[in-house]
């Protein structure tokens, strides 16, 4: 099959990568449109060590394996749980000590025709979702992840810091519950893209500071922790969106001083999402720049990681 390969050094291009194997239980998926997300880019910094077929934002189709689902359109969860172990009991797969991660821990991902995934992961997408749209999945339930963690009301004054495709996604998560949501970014056309969905926006360069209830950063840049920091009312809460590959050199007393809730916010569950996309609550196909030929993906990632670069689609 045609596939992205990361040996740890450079991206290529295979145009006869072998096929996935499947175990018990695992499907194979025929990808239709995959996403190119700031952790890939992070990937190919050395995040996380990763050798294989990186990606881990699809929609595609059943081709073999999960019956029920043969022929149908499906999105999927990322964390592959062993299934026994306490974490996998409780419904947390995604902290399963023994967990695969697609495209990012020991299992290939979806920059490539076909994808072997736990059929247990994946999730029917309603025919009222497109594929530009359900492509957004992964990270849309990783915006509303926040709101399995944190309570977040009309009385919450909340900032989200980036205005990258997760920050523009959890700005618009979060106004959906009343909070008053502040978008903080470099870039006026991404903020445009946000105010088009009724998130306020600040340019970055315009930002007087104030200090918030609640404070998602979620830059991409190590310089993102010291200013969400900056931005925490006393007693507030910090949650965490990031992964950077980089190392951060930062004091954490403030966080001792005013009394801080740190909370790490990573992978999220699918139906909020997928009901969100349905019923039209979240607008993503704004953000997209452009789809690639997978043949050219190369060239897709080289674009996603440059400055000012939209969602970048790579597709089959």
């Amino acid at each position: 099959m045609r596939a992205l390969y990361w040996d740890g050094g450079d991206l290529k291009f295979r145009e006869n990568h072998p096929e996935p194997k499947t175990t018990g239980g695992e499907a194979v998926v025929r990808v239709r449109l995959a996403g190119i997300c700031s952790t890939d880019l992070q990937i190919f910094q050395g995040y996380m060590g990763f050798r294989g077929v990186p990606g881990h934002e699809f929609v595609g189709e059943v081709v073999k394996g999960a019956p029920a689902l043969s022929g149908k359109r499906v999105v999927g969860e990322i964390n592959f749980g062993c299934g026994f172990c306490e974490s996998c009991r409780r419904g947390l797969a995604r902290h399963c000590a023994k967990r695969r991660v697609m495209g990012i821990l020991n299992a290939d991902g979806c920059f490539a025709e076909l994808l072997a995934i736990p059929a247990r992961n994946l999730h029917p997408v309603p025919e009222t979702i497109s594929d530009e749209e359900a492509v957004f999945a992964e990270p849309l339930a990783a915006a509303f992840e926040i709101l399995e963690q944190v309570e977040v009301d009309f009385t919450r004054e909340v900032l989200v810091l980036g205005d990258g495709k997760l920050g523009i996604l959890c700005a618009q998560v979060l106004s959906v519950t009343g909070a008053r949501v502040t978008l903080v970014g470099k870039h006026a056309d991404k903020l445009k893209l946000a105010k088009g969905a009724g998130v306020r926006t600040v340019l970055l360069a315009d930002w007087k500071a104030k200090l918030f209830d609640i404070v998602v950063e979620a830059t991409g840049s190590t310089l993102g922790l010291e200013a969400a920091l900056a931005a925490m009312r006393p007693r507030g809460t910090l949650v965490l969106k990031s992964t950077v590959a980089g190392a951060h050199n930062l004091s954490l007393a403030p966080l001792v001083i005013n009394e801080i809730t740190v909370v790490g916010s990573r992978c999220g569950v699918f139906p909020p999402a997928l009901e969100a996309l349905a019923r039209k609550k979240i607008s993503v196909t704004p953000m997209i720049e452009k789809i690639y030929c997978l043949t050219d993906g190369v060239a897709g990632v080289r674009r996603a990681g440059q400055r000012g670069a939209r969602k970048i689609l790579l597709k089959n």
